[in-house]
């Protein structure tokens, strides 16, 4: 490994533990202890950018999250654990903290969605719009009408549409392209497929969506700066719900159309 992109690991390892909850010092200490296999308090701060006396304190933080061992030697040894354990143990400790905010949230006793969510809303960032797709085709009670581009096609959308079939919802479905069509057929063979004749070659599409007639979500991909959109190729939405919100309104009568039926 370079020299330059061993500097990078190093600082992005740093800014990661930052972010999952330890202090500067104790992030520097511990990557420069994964460094050095294991050292003394001069050993660490001669390495990284802390000062020997908060290497102390350091240390504590980490042996308080179990990442860190002690050994009571004259001067005192530190050692980590390794990064596969350091892995197991933040995943484990944020499972269980994600466990007790739903738990909490599930709890406050907050008023009841209403159906009718009025104006129209915008949702940016790929992962953020699937997570929206998903929990309307979860709430399908009736019908789902659904069409996307192959690279929007995840797995977790095809899982999704076809436990909504299974549990007797019409899933109505068409790709943006031949491709992602078969896609379609392969992951839910048991669903109603329609030919679109609407030409997408030049145009940015994304996801079309109705969820029993009065909710609804279209998305383009947009061409991003890599900070907002976050990637060169993202995603971005407006959804909406009810049955006169105005977005369900434009778009039931546009699928409509084009199945060819009576709403």
């Amino acid at each position: 490994m370079t020299s330059e992109s061993s500097d990078e690991s190093r600082a992005v390892a740093i800014d990661q533990l930052e972010a999952l909850g330890l202090s500067t010092y104790a992030a520097r200490t511990f990557v420069a202890l994964v460094s050095l296999g294991s050292g003394t308090a001069k050993d660490v701060s001669d390495v990284a950018d802390v000062p020997r006396t908060r290497v102390y304190d350091a240390v504590d933080e980490l042996h308080d999250r179990g990442l860190a061992d002690v050994q009571h030697s004259n001067p005192k040894r530190f050692w980590v654990v390794s990064p596969e354990t350091t892995g197991r143990q933040f995943e484990r400790e944020y499972s269980h903290r994600v466990d007790a905010l739903t738990e909490a949230l599930d709890g406050l006793g907050s008023a009841e969605r209403t159906e009718e969510q009025r104006g129209v809303w915008t949702v940016v960032g790929r992962d953020t719009v699937s997570e929206r797709v998903v929990d309307l085709i979860d709430s399908a009670g009736d019908e789902v009408v659904f069409m996307t581009v192959s690279e929007l096609l995840t797995d977790d959308v095809v899982a999704r549409l076809r436990a909504a079939s299974e549990r007797g919802v019409s899933i109505k479905l068409a790709g943006m392209a031949d491709s992602v069509e078969q896609d379609l057929r392969d992951g839910v063979p048991e669903a109603d497929y329609f030919d679109s004749m609407w030409v997408w070659s030049d145009t940015p599409a994304g996801r079309m969506l109705m969820v029993d007639h009065e909710k609804t979500l279209v998305s383009v991909l947009v061409d991003g700066d890599g900070d907002h959109p976050p990637k060169p190729r993202d995603e971005a939405a407006i959804w909406g719900a009810g049955e006169s919100n105005s977005l369900v309104v434009v778009l039931r009568a546009m699928f409509t159309w084009q199945l060819g039926e009576t709403r």
